[in-house]
Parts: C-alpha cells; structure tokens; sequence
C-alpha cells in the first residue's frame, strides 16, 4: 500500500477472515442489540423485520459486521470513555460500531446521524475517529500487494480473461473526494483543483476483482496523475526493481514483455505502464489494442464507482474536513471495501449499481510523457493481440 499523507506508522497485526469465529457466531445468533437499535432508529418492532432492515441500513451482512466487529473490538474497547444514548441507556460495543459505519455508509452529517441513533453529533465523531484509528491499526492486511507468485499468476489469469492482455498486474485510477472549504482560509486555495473544485485526490492500483492492491491519497486535487504517481512509493520500487519483477511472458520467439500496470493518458507510457494510443485515424492494430485496453480499464473505474457508492462520507462533498483526518477516513473506506469482496459479500455487492462515473466532471489531463523501452513494448503486445507478430 502507498503512503497515506496525515496517517501514523502502524504496526501490522493480522486478522483473517475466518479468526474469531465462535465470537462472530454468537453476535450473529443474538440480535437484542441490533433489535432494540432498530426499534429506536425505525420505530421497528420485531427482530425479523429489524434484521430486514439491517442491509438497508449498514449496506453489509451481518457476517460482515461481525468480521469487522471482531477487528476493532480490542482497540476500540480499550480506550477509556463511555457513550451513552438520549435516554441515558449505554452504548453497546456494537452500538458504537454501528454509529461509525453509518457515517461512513451514509454520506450524512454528524448531526444527521445523531439524530437517527438518539445521540449528540460530538458522541458520532469520537466514535466514528476510535472505530477509523481501530481499522487503520487492525485490517491494513486487506489492503496489499500480493505477496506470492501463485497469487501474482491468479491476478495475471483473471486480467487475461478479461480482454487478452497478457501478464497484466493492474488498472490504475485516479479519483477526487470533493471538500467545501471557507473561502476566507488562505489555505484553501491549496486544494482548489483544475475544475474549480476544493478537493483530495486518491490514486488506486485495482486487481480484476476490484480490489484496492496499491491507494496513495492526502495530495491536493490539482495534482496531475502522473506526478502522483511518480511520486508514490510504488514508482520508487519499480524504478528499483523491486515491483512488477516477476516472471516475464513470451510473445514469441525472443520477444518477452514484463509484468506491467494499465492506466488512461494521465499517466506516462514506460516500459511497466501502458496507456493508449493517442489519436483518431489510428491503424486496426492500435485501434484493436485501445479497445481491448479501455475494456480492461473499467474495472477500476467500477471499483472507484463502488467505493463512492458504498461509502457514501466520500462520494458528495464534505463540508470542511479536517485535511489530515481525510486521509484516514479514504484509507478506511478502501480497506471496508476490499472486505467486502474479501468475506464474498455477495449481499453487499449485489445492490451495488454497475456504475463506472466515479468523476463527473472532471476531464482527462494528458501527460504526453513516454519512455522509448515503454513504446517498443507496447507496439509488440499490440501485435501480439492482433496475431500479426512473427512467431
């Protein structure tokens, strides 16, 4: 994972899926807290139809609240304090993770979702920042490079499946989290972007299934794509060659390409990105590689559409964030993400739209930049896909 400006060091402290399993069947068993909650929120007054409810509301399953439950309960149980309701009632553990994820989820302000929940907007942002710090310490585990060659060559297979492309690693993407800012800060001016909009920028590497493998976010919104990346940690390790180092394919006889990452015109074209070729009147070779590159392309542009959707605290424009606790959050709403796909979900992604917008708005910056290995490379993947290189 790239660096994420405004976050702490953690230490990395692993928790499968399957771990705590009897804890996450008990919760799952027991639903006096989420029925007496429901009763509260909705006016609800049977478990059956609260748990009817349950998906409308957090946007996941119950497994998968109580995966997460069994992430955060350690670190957000041992800080001192205690919450309680309007009526005096304490908070329960998965009351106060509840709250947090509605936040996230919901996209509505603190005191928006005080309101729905019977508590004062301070009680839905300290809970919301202790369940963010939780997941930051707890589930960075779902959000990394792969770290085996068979896992590497199951990434390659499913990318192949796509369109063709062969030994492909990724999609990267670029998308911008919009912010109202007072006009009267000098500093907002920082954040104003090309579109005239306050925002933050979050640069993604996507695998087939849509999974975040690689985010860097905190850099203003009028940072161009290139100069993120060039500035990220996954460009450093490339550059080394200590990333996209793995097994070379044959094209034919002689002629091998390395592993390598895709991405729109916003990036430079080097010998482990490949972008599209430019231009209208392009030869059926370049055309037949643009097609099958755009087509591979969309799942990162769906995986940044979900994103938004999912974790609706990102997707409009927040009213005056603070800059160094917005990173976190987009760090936490990527990791919620990938757990989703990572527990199969199947609940969760089933209502998620199959919308590709992820920027309205926002148009295509060009970079221009290439890197002549870069080219020669890509001229022979696009003959390669069209059959017409020598065997």
């Amino acid at each position: 994972m790239g660096p994420v400006r405004g976050s702490k060091r953690k230490r990395k402290i692993e928790k499968k899926p399957g771990e705590n399993a009897s804890a996450s069947s008990k919760m799952e068993g027991s639903v006096d807290w989420w029925d007496d909650l429901s009763r509260r929120m909705n006016g609800l007054q049977s478990p059956s139809k609260g748990l009817d409810k349950f998906k409308s509301v957090f946007r996941i399953s119950r497994k998968t609240f109580s995966y997460i439950c069994s992430l955060v309960k350690e670190d957000m149980m041992a800080k001192p304090g205690s919450f309680t309701f309007s009526n005096g009632k304490p908070l329960s553990f998965e009351d106060q993770v509840a709250v947090a994820l509605r936040r996230l989820s919901s996209g509505e302000s603190l005191v928006a979702v005080g309101d729905s929940f019977g508590l004062h907007r301070s009680t839905v942002s300290q809970l919301t920042w202790r369940f963010v710090e939780a997941m930051e310490e707890r589930g960075l585990h779902h959000l990394q490079w792969p770290s085996t060659n068979a896992e590497m060559t199951e990434i390659k297979s499913k990318f192949e499946k796509i369109k063709g492309l062969p030994n492909c690693c990724g999609v990267i993407d670029t998308t911008h989290v919009m912010m109202c800012l007072p006009s009267a800060d000098p500093a907002s001016k920082v954040w104003l972007d090309h579109e005239k909009n306050h925002s933050m920028v979050l640069q993604a590497i996507v695998d087939p299934e849509m999974r975040f493998r690689d985010i860097v976010t905190g850099w203003p919104g009028k940072i161009d794509d290139w100069l993120m990346f060039k500035s990220s940690n996954f460009y450093t390790l490339c550059d080394k060659g200590e990333r996209l180092n793995g097994e070379k394919f044959e094209l034919s006889k002689g002629t091998e390409i390395r592993e390598y990452l895709i991405g729109d015109l916003g990036y430079p074209l080097l010998p482990y990105l490949f972008i599209p070729y430019k231009g209208k009147e392009l030869p059926e070779i370049r055309k037949e590689f643009n097609k099958r590159h755009s087509a591979t392309r969309l799942v990162a542009s769906r995986a940044l559409a979900r994103l938004k959707e999912m974790w609706k605290i990102i997707q409009g424009v927040m009213w005056r964030p603070d800059k160094h606790k917005l990173p976190r959050i987009i760090l936490v709403c990527c990791l919620l993400h990938n757990i989703v796909i990572d527990l199969e979900d199947d609940d969760a992604q089933d209502e998620m739209p199959l919308s590709y917008d992820h920027d309205p708005g926002y148009r295509q910056r060009i970079c221009g930049s290439f890197d002549i290995n870069g080219v020669h490379l890509r001229d022979n993947l696009s003959l390669y896909l069209s059959g017409k290189l020598p065997p």
